[in-house]
């Protein structure tokens, strides 16, 4: 499924797969996508990760959007789309890969953190800046930051719970994104999709539920 962004505007929510392994990978897609999840990235310190994103994409190709994360360099960028990558996600902003991904007209969420940071991503072109780690500075932290900036779109990244979730939108959130805390190595190696599924579950009702609230 190629990256939608009137779709991702009222699904706000993006899963971080890392260290999934070829074994579990059905298993925890099936589980995202059975939870009603959109958007996923797979990152690339995950081992064999561009063949598990071209398997994903192939298997799921109508059901969920598959991007590459942690994508630090050009050459890691353009291995990422040939394996079929929707979209990337950087650490940090990359502008070799923010110059690839504008020629590719490509989605591209770089992460940042300071003002300067924030600023700088997203006149690299950044389809949203990830501000990470999110749980260091809170939700507050985002309503200061869209003070000056209400015009850059931020995505919360790291400590994203059902209970923070509406404080972040609230504050200027415009997305969130979820990994080890759903995802965790323990989960994807002990076959525990259904703790995945449900916990998902939870966190796209209450996106869903803040959103309708907002709008």
């Amino acid at each position: 499924m190629k990256f939608d962004s009137e779709l991702f505007k009222h699904e706000p929510v993006l899963g971080i797969i890392r260290g999934v392994s070829e074994s579990s990978l059905e298993g925890v897609l099936d589980s995202a996508r059975d939870a009603g999840l959109k958007f996923l990235e797979i990152t690339l310190n995950t081992d064999h990760a561009l063949q598990l994103i071209e398997s994903a994409v192939k298997k799921y190709e109508g059901s969920l959007c598959i991007g590459a994360g942690t994508v630090r360099t050009r050459e890691q960028a353009v291995q990422a789309v040939a394996s079929g990558a929707q979209f990337l996600v950087s650490p940090a902003l990359n502008d070799e890969v923010a110059s690839y991904c504008r020629d590719q007209a490509l989605p591209y969420f770089p992460g940042a953190l300071t003002p300067s940071e924030i600023e700088n991503a997203w006149q690299a072109g950044a389809t949203m800046v990830k501000v990470f780690p999110a749980s260091q500075w809170g939700p507050q932290y985002f309503r200061e930051i869209k003070g000056p900036f209400e015009d850059i779109l931020l995505m919360a990244v790291g400590g994203i719970t059902t209970d923070n979730i509406p404080a972040y939108f609230s504050s200027g959130a415009s997305a969130v994104a979820v990994g080890g805390s759903v995802f965790s190595l323990s989960r994807m190696v002990n076959e525990e999709f259904s703790k995945i599924h449900d916990d998902l579950k939870e966190i796209l009702f209450a996106v869903r539920k803040n959103l309708n609230t907002i709008e």
